[in-house]
């Protein structure tokens, strides 16, 4: 297979400034952002040179097989053009990659299409449809109405393949990638809104399910407990953010390092370093849960002085004193999404969701009202799915796919923590940093009553699912943005940024109208209390005007990690949230007495700052000097890889 040498290098799976939303309590990581022009980073390679020198002082975890399968060296060695998942190299990868290049050939009349314009798509009807809807490039190169042939002939589309009728084969990959070459070397590789789109719809739909189904976790246990009363919606939302800051975000951060190190591992050629890296991730997750389930089992008086003393603090102390019982199962989770996440194999995620959230509506009935356990049943519940999602993905990859990374447990998980370690942490900071200030917001709620903390709870519950729709969208936006830039396609990229843009206005005014419309009925589904309903139903018209900027915060961040400068959006987010959002909220709120609406008009207006400064950055940016970066750490990035392939055949020998 021959070595696109115009196409981006495989992104190496590292996670950097995710955007968070501000508003939710728990988001899952269930996909990876490719950073698709930053090299590796020297902890990388420290990290990853150290396991290497180890295992080749003995006959421990050796990976022979993959030097002695070809197959194997040409995934590793190949640069794939376009890349969906951001992260693995292999025949998942390599698949995704070729048909992103034969989509973009089609569309550009550089292979034959698969059907060819027959019956009615040769109508006026049929070429307002194709002009319309078509992702093929000549199409919106003539008139409307011109005639069906008239394209055909002119001097622009002479070298191209000339169409016939029927289905025509597609070339082999091998082809195809020549194909590509020789067209992105004459600059004849163009891209549609429609293509775009279409492409970001696919990309996106997968994500979104994923995430909604995480989350509706979190949801199950509010929905469940507000059956049960206003103090006990206002204690599982003071729990359950508390609990996100001081232990399922910090899990979070840290385990960011896996998506660097856990995909470099399987590139390398070494895939029991994948299985390595997860297993001393977990080990050290676990370490760090023991102090923090001792602050869990006495954090009463902490609540207490944080929002009060009453009945609310002393059910969120035994919310979390139960959720202690899940907090190994967090950690193995995060590290096992991560093991397979490197492999490419990120449906295997969705599939395990697909059980264990169901199961979690399923328990929290069960254990609250069929087993009559009240209160302590919804946690209870969380606790048990909290275990069970990492033992379902684990029996995923043992029976079906993925165990060829796994060598079993090894006492080398317990050494070379320390460049780990200083890998994980600026991560961890940057999105505990983030995440502190709905914290913040959570307690100065809590000071307005038991009352409109249980509608705060509502409130995130709603905005957080919501959320759920425009991140997904960001992380394909980054992804195919990424993509096309390193492809040396940045008039492409421009393309499909201003669709992302679009799609992120729609989206956010799809929220904004129901939330809106729906502003009563929604509260309603959480709880019966009147008096919430009454404050969380005049708030959410706040939340649903925060809709737009939210989506246009998320899919402009998203546009920054795709052009690589997801550090300027990471620095928009502290700025925008502790410069302008937090002191807006606690002034107009307690300054001002607008109570709860307060706090929402401050969120809404940091991310109405963050939307806009992203923005701006964006319409000035350079994008060919976007490519430029591309194309030099791309052969950096080809350097390496077959510098690690030429160890591996030295280490076989």
């Amino acid at each position: 297979m021959s070595l696109p040498t115009s196409s981006p290098f495989n992104p190496d799976g590292e996670r950097r400034g995710r955007r968070h939303s501000i508003f939710a309590d728990f988001i899952p990581d269930d996909l990876t952002f490719p950073p698709p022009f930053i090299g590796p980073t020297p902890n990388v390679e420290e990290i990853l040179n150290r396991d290497i020198d180890e295992c080749s002082s003995g006959d421990e975890h050796r990976d022979e097989e993959a030097i002695e399968d070809p197959r194997y060296v040409n995934e590793t060695d190949v640069q794939l053009a376009f890349h969906p998942t951001g992260i693995a190299f292999g025949q998942v990868s390599s698949t995704q990659s070729l048909r992103a290049e034969v989509s973009l050939l089609r569309d550009n009349d550089i292979i034959p299409p698969r059907h060819p314009p027959t019956g009615w798509k040769t109508t006026k009807l049929g070429r307002l449809y194709r002009h319309l809807f078509s992702t093929r490039v000549h199409d919106h190169d003539k008139p409307l109405f011109a005639s069906e042939d008239s394209g055909e002939t002119t001097p622009l589309l002479r070298d191209r393949v000339v169409r016939f009728d029927g289905i025509p084969p597609t070339p082999g990959p091998d082809e195809v990638h020549k194909r590509w070459e020789e067209a992105l070397a004459s600059h004849k590789i163009d891209t549609t809104w429609q293509r775009e789109t279409k492409t970001l719809i696919q990309y996106a739909l997968p994500l979104i399910v994923t995430f909604l189904l995480h989350y509706s976790v979190t949801v199950a246990s509010v929905l469940t407990v507000g059956r049960l009363g206003m103090e006990e919606l206002a204690a599982v939302n003071l729990a359950t953010m508390t609990a996100s800051i001081t232990y399922y975000v910090p899990v979070q951060g840290l385990a960011t390092c896996l998506d660097t190190l856990c995909a470099q591992a399987y590139g390398s050629g070494h895939k029991h370093l994948v299985g390595l890296q997860a297993q001393r991730m977990t080990w050290l997750l676990w370490i760090i849960m023991i102090p923090i389930a001792v602050v869990w089992w006495f954090s009463e008086p902490i609540l207490a002085a944080a929002v009060g003393p009453g009945r609310t603090t002393q059910l969120a102390a035994l919310y979390m004193r139960i959720l202690i019982a899940g907090m190994p199962g967090v950690s193995a989770f995060e590290s096992a999404k991560r093991f397979v996440q490197s492999q490419g194999l990120f449906h295997a995620t969705t599939y395990t969701l697909l059980v264990g959230a169901p199961l979690s509506f399923l328990q929290n009935w069960l254990f609250v009202f069929k087993f009559g356990w009240g209160f302590p049943g919804a946690a209870i519940a969380m606790a048990v799915t909290h275990n069970l999602l990492p033992i379902l993905l684990i029996l995923y990859v043992r029976l079906f796919e993925g165990y060829e990374c796994w060598k079993g447990f090894s006492r080398k998980a317990f050494t070379n923590w320390g460049p780990m370690i200083k890998l994980a942490l600026p991560g961890m900071i940057m999105i505990e940093a983030q995440f502190s200030v709905l914290e913040i917001l959570t307690i100065a709620a809590g000071r307005f009553g038991t009352a409109q903390l249980a509608a705060q709870g509502v409130l995130v519950t709603v905005t957080s699912m919501s959320f759920n729709i425009p991140f997904p969208l960001a992380i394909a936006t980054s992804t195919r943005v990424a993509n096309l830039i390193g492809a040396d396609l940045s008039k492409a990229a421009r393309v499909t940024a201003k669709v992302a843009i679009v799609a992120a206005l729609i989206v956010g005014s799809i929220n904004l109208t129901i939330l809106s419309t729906l502003r009563r009925q929604i509260p309603a589904v959480f709880t019966e209390d009147e008096q919430v309903i009454n404050i969380a139903s005049n708030v959410i018209l706040v939340c649903a005007v925060m809709q737009i900027f939210d989506a246009l915060a998320a899919v402009s961040h998203g546009l920054l990690r795709g052009i690589g400068r997801q550090s300027i959006g990471s620095y928009a987010n502290l700025f925008a949230y502790y410069v302008v959002a937090l002191p807006i909220a606690l002034g107009t709120s307690f300054g001002l007495g607008w109570d709860l609406a307060g706090l929402w008009v401050g969120l809404t207006a940091g991310l109405a700052v963050v939307s806009g400064l992203e923005a701006m950055y964006l319409y000035f940016t350079d994008w060919e000097e976007a490519v430029r970066q591309a194309e030099a750490r791309m052969r950096t990035e080809t350097n390496r890889r077959r510098s690690s392939l030429s160890g591996l055949s030295q280490e076989r020998n």
